[in-house]
Parts: structure tokens; sequence; C-alpha cells
């Protein structure tokens, strides 16, 4: 509780009140990851789908396959393990299920952006056109995905994401911050994220509640 009490300079009801505010924003958060999670993946799942196959992801490990080669390895092995995992049971529905954030996010990187046909960036139809000056291409979804990864990760590990990042004081920027981005990728998917989502989070609310404290 160290890090609570140096926040609400030693007060424990406070300390412990935004304890339990973290508690709630956290599981509020990943309520929201884990909707885009399902989301981005059954997205590029159709997109691969339609452009190369039924079975694209098992057929993407297997000798040949699009992933089959050094500079790809981590996602052929990521596939390899989850259909020996799944063994006599496996379906195509079943092997999506079982790849992680890091695997969808990973799709972005150029290696396997490039291997999967360079038309991945399809999936978000509402993506703001690129300039000169920016470039919203794969490199710039892979680096948002790092970021909701990282804070998916944060929550999954007990991580405190009511403070400002490397220190004791309280702060909801990083919340509010990564939830708008992630409401954005939502939009560029053309879903309606505020449908999607209703009466299931509250994170602004829970943000302001920390705030006030």
């Amino acid at each position: 509780m160290s890090r609570y009490l140096n926040a609400c300079c030693g007060d424990k009801r406070k300390a412990m009140a935004l304890y339990k505010l973290n508690l709630r924003l956290s599981q509020e958060l990943f309520t929201v990851i884990s909707c885009f999670e399902v989301a981005l993946r059954n997205a590029i799942d159709s997109n691969c789908t339609d452009r190369l196959g039924a079975d694209w992801l098992r057929d993407a490990a297997a000798s040949g396959g699009i992933f089959n080669n050094k500079k790809c390895k981590l996602s052929e092995s990521n596939i390899s393990d989850a259909v020996l995992k799944l063994n006599r049971s496996y379906t195509h529905s079943k092997l999506v299920a079982e790849m992680g954030f890091g695997f969808w996010r990973f799709m972005f990187a150029q290696h396997q952006y490039s291997a999967t046909g360079q038309a991945l960036l399809k999936i978000f139809p509402a993506k703001p056109k690129s300039t000169p000056s920016f470039q919203y291409n794969n490199t710039y979804v892979f680096n948002q995905l790092a970021l909701i990864n990282d804070l998916r990760n944060r929550i999954a590990h007990h991580e405190p994401v009511c403070f400002q990042i490397k220190s004791h004081k309280k702060e909801t920027t990083y919340a509010r911050q990564h939830y708008v981005m992630i409401r954005q990728l939502f939009q560029w998917m053309c879903i309606d994220e505020s449908s999607l989502l209703s009466g299931l989070e509250h994170v602004n609310a829970i943000c302001d509640q920390i705030d006030i404290l």
C-alpha cells in the first residue's frame, strides 16, 4: 500500500479508497480491451480468410506457408504450438481464439504485414489518410497496438493504472489516453463503440473519482 499512501500523503482512508478505485478502473479497462481484442482478431481473420483461404492461419505455419521463414518465426511458433495444443479438437475458429493479443498486434509488424499481402489496413476503413508528414501505416497501427498491449499486461500483472508512469503521483492521464486510443481504433473499424460498450464501462467516471480524491 506504500505507493497509495504516498499518493495520499499518508492518509490511510484515502489510500484505501484509491486502491479500490484502481481495482475498478483496471476491471473497466480490461473489459474494454477484451472487447477490442475480439473485434480486432475477428476483423483480421475475416480479411485473411477472404484472401488466403478458410484455414489460412494453420496453413501460414505449415511447411511452405507464409510464416514459415526466419523473419516470421515467432508467429509461426505461436500458431504451431496452438495447433499442437488443440490436437484432434482443431477447428479454425478454435485456433483463432487461441492466439493472444500480442499475436494479432504482430500481424502489423513489417514482415507479417508483407507476408499476408499488405492488405490488413483495410480492416480500418475509416482510418485517416496518410500525408507526406504523417503516415497512418501498418507501423503506426503496430505501435498503437503495442501501447494497448502494454496496458493489458500491466493490468494482468496487477500493476496500478492510477499513477503517473514511474511515479507515485496520482494521475489518470495514462488511463484516459489509452481509453481514447481504443475507442478511436474502434471508430476506424467502423464499429459503434458506444453501443458495443454500453453498460459495460465507466472509465471516465472512475477517473473523475480518482482525480477528486
